[in-house]
């Protein structure tokens, strides 16, 4: 009876076993992108004012972070983060997109993109 109880429950653990890791695969893959769930993080303002800043460096112009929309993280050698902002330039509300790729332990960032998003 014994011996048949851990036929059993050795026959489920293999049936189950690939339903358990399908489910972890579909919600982070391997260099895929992830959904910030909370954009007013304060971490993730600091990437955007990071991006904003660096492009008006870049650019010589004098863009304002109002907010981010969206944005996404994806694992690298470090975390890109691909953000969706609305920034003023004088007068006129613009979205962008900017992607920030960022090595917290050697404190290492660097903007990839900045796109105007045309609506």
């Amino acid at each position: 009876m014994q011996q048949n109880s851990c036929l059993l429950i050795l026959s489920l653990s293999i049936l189950l076993l690939p339903l358990t890791f399908s489910d972890a695969r579909k919600d982070a893959l391997a260099g895929g992108w992830t959904p910030i769930k909370d954009i007013k993080d304060p971490h993730v303002m600091e990437i955007a004012k990071f991006a904003v800043d660096e492009y008006n460096k870049q650019s010589k112009v004098s863009l304002k972070l109002d907010e981010v929309v969206k944005g996404e993280t994806q694992v690298v050698s470090g975390i890109n983060y691909k953000l969706v902002l609305k920034a003023k330039d004088g007068s006129a509300m613009n979205t962008y997109e900017a992607v920030v790729w960022e090595k917290a332990w050697l404190h290492f960032r660097n903007l990839t993109s900045f796109t105007l998003v045309m609506d």
